[in-house]
């Protein structure tokens, strides 16, 4: 199966007025319901969804839309499958490693129901392709699976701008939000977030996780959505937020404002009439990566490299590891000391006396008065540059005077270039 990677228009879908014997026999137990019907099915089949992502989210909305029988699928996703991915994007299998998630996911679709249409595209949703995507006509409705806040602004102006119904969700570790934009006069992403969320604030799954089943149950309620809107059954959720907690298994749903007339997209005297730099706009990229921030100069760093010669030295020095115990539990480098950031950056009273006692021990080791070196370390390179902007503001106060910098890239630069036996997660 070929990969779409150019946008280009697709020819629109049959107008049919009846189902065949086959679709009778495969649809038949909702054609039962007076819910759906044959005229609701025959809407189905006539209609044609974009899914943006094909991870946690994309992966069981695209299922049941196909089980369902949607007339076409677009299924758009920039990355490749990998080993962490499988514990929840469920139609990607161990023999699709290395491949795009767009074509795992339509050759998925396609062994499910071969009568949908699946059109793979294997890209990155930018500024220059969302309006063609929608404009065109090929994609009647919009499901967002994406998993970073540059995204979900570009497909929300995107659907304003082409007029199109936005399915939205969101799953991170136990939690799940869902809503519907854009509809029936309800309010945009942009009604209710006008101003992106600091960097440092936002977290997606590989900086904290997520329970497999958390994003299969919003995905899930994603595809009911899309399902009820295809079929010309009102969305419930176009003026409320869905939100599930899975640790008591409880949902609760929260009215929303309405659209707000001073919207700078969907309001009344609109300022964003045409899509632009949402990286740019948000402070972060585009991607449900790990992110890398870049918060201390060069000398205040130093490379896994430099790290493991300062421990081929036996040089005198603290590692210290920031995680929180649960990461540290999965793996840990046994001469490092676990302070979790949030323990420092709350000065927690039993954690800064170890931190104390720490630097005396091998202060006397050193016999010296100088400075002790404190070498701090996280998963990705992230909470380390934070840990070590702390320690600079205690240091000489509330501890004894180091010198802190924070190892380049972390446990999992470590794993990469040091030691190819230590665990990555």
């Amino acid at each position: 199966m070929e990969v779409q990677q150019e946008v280009s228009v697709l020819p629109p879908l049959k107008d049919r007025s009846t189902l065949s014997n086959e679709e009778i026999l495969r649809y038949s137990r909702q054609l039962l319901l007076p819910e759906l019907g044959v005229q609701g099915q025959l809407q189905l089949v006539r209609t044609s969804v974009l899914v943006v992502g094909c991870g946690g989210l994309g992966c069981p909305l695209a299922q049941y839309l196909a089980a369902a029988g949607i007339g076409r699928l677009g299924l758009l996703d920039y990355d490749e499958v990998e080993l962490s991915n499988l514990h929840r994007q469920v139609l990607h299998g161990e023999d699709m490693l290395g491949v795009s998630k767009a074509q795992s996911a339509a050759q998925a679709v396609r062994r499910l129901n071969s009568s949908v249409q699946c059109v793979p595209y294997h890209l990155q949703l930018t500024p220059e392709n969302a309006l063609q995507l929608m404009v065109s006509l090929m994609y009647d409705i919009v499901a967002d699976c994406s998993d970073n806040v540059p995204t979900r602004y570009l497909v929300n102006d995107a659907c304003v701008l082409s007029g199109k119904p936005l399915v939205s969700a969101s799953a991170l570790r136990i939690e799940g939000q869902l809503t519907v934009y854009n509809y029936h006069g309800g309010p945009c992403y942009r009604c209710l977030y006008p101003v992106p969320p600091p960097t440092e604030t936002v977290t997606n799954c590989s900086d904290g996780g997520v329970l497999g089943v958390v994003p299969g149950i919003m995905g899930c309620f994603q595809a009911l959505e899309v399902l009820k809107i295809a079929s010309s059954k009102t969305s419930s959720c176009h003026q409320q937020l869905l939100m599930f907690d899975a640790l008591t298994t409880r949902f609760r749903s929260i009215r929303l404002r309405p659209r707000q007339m001073g919207c700078a997209v969907c309001g009344d005297n609109p300022t964003v009439t045409g899509l632009q730099d949402y990286e740019k706009f948000c402070g972060s990229a585009a991607t449900d990566k790990c992110r890398r921030l870049c918060l201390l100069s060069k000398d205040q760093r130093i490379s896994v490299q430099e790290y493991q010669d300062i421990v081929g030295r036996q040089a005198l020095h603290i590692l210290l590891d920031v995680r929180p115990l649960v990461e540290v539990d999965i793996c840990q480098l046994p001469f490092s000391l676990n302070i979790p950031l949030a323990s420092l950056e709350n000065r927690k009273s039993e954690h800064i006396q170890l931190l104390k006692d720490k630097i005396m021990e091998i202060k006397q080791l050193m016999n010296t008065e100088m400075p002790v070196p404190v070498y701090v370390i996280c998963k990705m390179g992230n909470d380390s540059q934070k840990a070590v902007q702390v320690l600079e503001q205690m240091s000489g106060t509330e501890v004894e005077n180091v010198t802190a910098k924070d190892v380049i890239g972390g446990l999992m630069a470590w794993a990469q270039k040091i030691d190819p036996s230590f665990p990555q997660y």
